[in-house]
């Protein structure tokens, strides 16, 4: 699976920005799919994770409320919707596949990345 993310960018603080993250190979349905971030100096940490239906969502504490994340298989597509951000939201942002096996939480987990999207909140 290969994994192109695109939708970063520079936002004021209260703004709504929505990253996409399309994918190649027939097998994406298959696979429960994660949104991470990385600040500058910091570790790689979870944002979102969805399982391969949809059915299931899950969320960091310091996003929920704000970001939503959803996926169209027959688009091949995760998407995460976010709305009232803030200057700490500021990071590259990376998606990523895993296997539907395994904590949506733990990036080890997960098989493939791609390339991260920066976003930028302005105070």
């Amino acid at each position: 699976v290969q994994l192109q993310a695109s939708g970063g960018g520079l936002v004021q603080a209260g703004g709504s920005l929505r990253l996409s993250c399309a994918a190649s190979g027939r097998t994406f349905s298959s696979y429960a799919m994660g949104w991470f971030r990385q600040a500058p100096g910091k570790e790689r940490d979870f944002v979102a994770g969805i399982s391969w239906s949809g059915a299931l969502t899950y969320y960091a504490d310091s996003v929920k409320g704000r970001f939503s994340i959803s996926r169209d298989n027959a688009k091949n597509s995760v998407y995460l919707q976010m709305n009232s951000l803030k200057p700490e939201d500021t990071a590259v942002y990376y998606c990523a596949a895993r296997p539907s096996l395994g904590s949506p939480y733990d990036k080890t987990m997960y098989d493939y990345w791609g390339q991260g999207t920066l976003v930028t909140v302005s105070s």
